[in-house]
């Protein structure tokens, strides 16, 4: 008897072997990355009787849905958004701090790389990027890495960023509109001509007459978000995705809801429109997977790069905190300039810029001038806290052990880069938002560490994924390794988030 029962636990047990050693060689055929610009979470609910069944809701009804999905990191931009979602990672390790921030005392863009040219278009502007200032790996590098460069990876979008920061530094492409003259282009960090297909596409482009039209504003208009997903299916087809013998990867952001939202703010026509024109190309993106690919051989994650503030003016019509934080007005303004006149002799050139919150100094200035760095950041702290409607200023050397909230504490720190992230935090009253001469009056903006900002929508559809959801507590930089634990390569090399134990079982 107790023979018999050895050989069934020994049985047991290789058959246990075998099947994990058979899912864990198992993986999709194609993963798709979806990041909505500026989708709060609660557009879910909000237009839920409005979707077709096609789009959001054959996500959510055969998904599952992470309902309390958090930014962990100031400030909650879109580089960074983007660049986080795909590395697990935040500014503190992968190094895009902002769309535009100071490495040392230069102003840098995000993605600006003089060092290769713009292929598609004569435009350096718009063509001159890739994705260098990115110091980790995404799920997309680990991909290739793990296949020995064999897996496609191709990042498509409006903007620069939202397509070049995902794809991450290895990526076979990278696609984003010249709104100058309507086309697809890339650069020479990728190839130097463009593929038979993109260039195909870019020819409908020049017959669409609802392009002509709205031109170099065709981010204002739904019309955007139907080009890209168009671009993304011709880019499916073109480099057949998902048809080799390893996991293709494919990156889209739709960023019209962004532009949408700066200019008109999360309530009205604009916006409502907005969401149900993109539920549309949802759906048509599926369908293109459902025929290229097929149903359950493809894994599709949706999410969004950061949320947006109701407009102030909104707020306060309905009797609510809130209100535009004028950037000129009250903060570098001439009280300041005198300010630092009588306390230092110094002038306002000390300081390199303010950008999402943050006052970047100039250290070569202030050095120059025989000053003392923590003497000025301590007096620029003490004028910060005086401004109306500021609530708490942080040193970011020095946060750690400051009188905060451990929530501010925590997200500081997580966004805070020594060369890049500037030297001082600004937090505002609930409501408040920076305001520039160029901010729409009736539109948002974003970058704090509200719920409005920082809670955003994540599902999971496709291979593997139960219908279901959780209502607990995750955060932007697990998205990745829960990706890349689900095909059972290693994750990127600055991931700081765990892997969904409700996704990956």
């Amino acid at each position: 008897m107790r023979k018999i029962l050895s050989i069934f636990v020994m049985t047991v047990c290789v058959c246990n072997f075998a099947l994990a050693h058979t899912d864990f060689g198992e993986r999709p055929k194609l993963v798709v990355g979806i990041v909505v610009d500026q989708m709060r979470w609660d557009y879910l609910s909000r237009y839920y009787d409005q979707f077709g069944e096609d789009g959001f809701k054959r996500l959510l009804k055969k998904g599952y849905s992470c309902d309390n999905c958090l930014i962990n990191y100031l400030p909650t931009v879109t580089a960074i958004g983007h660049t986080s979602v795909y590395t697990g990672s935040t500014p503190a390790l992968h190094g895009i701090c902002g769309n535009d921030f100071f490495i040392g005392d230069s102003a840098v863009y995000c993605c600006g790389d003089q060092t290769v040219e713009p292929v598609g278009t004569d435009n350096r502007k718009k063509g001159c990027m890739s994705p260098r200032n990115l110091l980790s790996t995404t799920i997309g590098d680990q991909l290739r890495l793990h296949t020995d460069f064999q897996s496609k990876v191709v990042g498509v979008s409006y903007k620069d960023r939202a397509a070049i920061l995902p794809a991450g530094r290895s990526a076979d492409h990278a696609y984003w509109l010249d709104t100058d003259n309507g086309q697809f282009i890339t650069s020479t960090y990728y190839r130097t001509e463009l593929p038979d297909w993109a260039k195909a596409y870019n020819k409908e482009l020049k017959r669409n007459k609802e392009l002509q039209k709205v031109g170099k504003r065709v981010g204002y208009y739904p019309l955007c978000g139907h080009i890209t997903t168009d671009m993304a299916i011709a880019a499916l087809k073109g480099e057949q995705l998902g048809k080799g013998k390893v996991t293709d990867m494919l990156c889209v952001s739709y960023s019209q809801t962004d532009v949408i939202g700066h200019e008109w703010s999360p309530r009205g026509e604009h916006i409502d429109e907005a969401y149900l024109e993109l539920d549309k190309d949802i759906a048509k993106l599926l369908k293109a997977l459902d025929r290229q690919v097929g149903e359950g051989n493809y894994l599709v994650f949706l999410t969004a790069d950061h949320g947006g503030a109701h407009n102030y003016q909104f707020m306060i019509d309905h009797k609510m905190n809130g209100g535009a934080w004028k950037v000129r007005e009250d903060v570098l303004d001439d009280n300041l300039s005198r300010y630092l006149k009588e306390k230092f002799g110094a002038d306002l050139s000390i300081i390199n810029g303010l950008n999402s919150y943050r006052i970047f100094l100039n250290h070569g200035k202030i050095k120059a001038l025989g000053l003392e760095l923590d003497e000025v950041k301590a007096a620029l702290v003490a004028y910060a806290r005086k401004l109306p409607h500021v609530q708490f200023v942080m040193d970011f050397e020095k946060v750690n052990t400051w009188s905060v909230p451990d929530v501010l504490r925590s997200r500081a720190l997580l966004g805070y880069h020594p060369q890049r992230s500037g030297d001082l935090l600004l937090v505002l009253e609930a409501g408040w938002y920076e305001f520039w001469q160029s901010s729409s009056p009736v539109g948002t903006t974003h970058g704090s560490w509200n719920p409005y900002d920082a809670h955003i929508p994540l599902l999971f559809y496709g291979w593997k994924v139960e219908h279901g959801s959780t209502s607990r507590e995750v955060h932007i930089t697990d998205i990745a390794p829960t990706v890349t634990q689900m095909l059972h390569i290693q994750q990127p090399n600055a991931c700081v988030g765990e892997a969904i134990g409700e996704i990956v079982k």
